[in-house]
């Protein structure tokens, strides 16, 4: 299926690995220019360089998401290097689970602020593109009460609100908003690979708790991450798209 993307430009945070760079390759697939950042130069500069071979333009910086200036930074370096900005996809994650003051602050910083930061840095150019989409990468953890409770539950939650709100905000502006809540996603260096390796009783659980038998991949989450942020679903604004193989049970 054509996605319509040839051309367009997109930036996702955080997309030198998982699911992050899972959507960056998706874009880059169907023709779109792609622009990452990442707290890891040399991850940045590897996964640029894959972006690249696909036949489109590619930009990447090294940077913390939870610095405005330098998140800011990096949006205008991508928006001149392509000359504008269609879909701009809020990926990063603090994973700062817990209830203390650190993983609060942690959690709003980056998990928050940074989707915040980076949709007011990008809309000067969204506005000016005539399919103008922004995705916002949540969780199942912000749908239900989970192990995740806490500061990372509730920043997700926070998240979906935000992406709801700002749909209906911008409409008129032809700017369309959606949420993704993913849910268990495993890949190596993840999360879950790395409660397996050191919280294997937590792993056993969450497993038991997939009707499907196993943990989703990257691919499958950027997959509905890259058609809602494409022309296709011009129509869709305010959902918050959950791919979870029927983890949650909320209807």
């Amino acid at each position: 299926m054509d996605l319509k993307l040839a051309k367009k430009n997109a930036l996702i945070t955080g997309g030198s690995k998982g699911i992050g760079f899972a959507i960056a390759e998706l874009f880059a697939a169907e023709g779109a220019n792609v622009a990452i950042c990442a707290r890891g130069a040399e991850d940045v500069a590897s996964a640029t360089s894959v972006l690249a071979a696909r036949g489109v333009k590619s930009f990447g910086q090294a940077i913390d998401v939870a610095d405005p200036v330098k998140l800011k930074g990096w949006v205008e370096g991508a928006a001149t290097e392509f000359g504008g900005i269609d879909a701009l996809v809020c990926n990063v994650s603090a994973l700062a689970v817990g209830d203390t003051p650190e993983t609060w602050e942690r959690s709003f910083r980056v998990d928050m602020m940074h989707t915040v930061n980076a949709v007011a840095a990008a809309m000067p150019y969204l506005e000016k593109s005539h399919s103008a989409s922004i995705a916002i990468v949540s969780s199942v953890s912000g749908l239900e009460v989970d192990f995740a409770a806490g500061s990372y539950g509730a920043f997700k939650a926070a998240l979906i609100h935000y992406a709801k709100g700002l749909s209906n905000q911008l409409a008129a502006k032809g700017i369309r908003v959606n949420a993704v809540s993913p849910g268990n996603t495993y890949f190596e260096g993840g999360i879950w690979q790395n409660i397996e390796q050191g919280s294997p009783d937590l792993y056993k659980t969450a497993m038991s708790l997939n009707p499907t038998g196993r943990m989703g991949t990257p691919q499958e989450v950027a997959a509905g991450v890259v058609f809602l942020a494409s022309p296709l679903a011009g129509r869709i604004s305010g959902t918050n798209l959950i791919i979870d193989g029927a983890l949650t049970r909320a209807v």
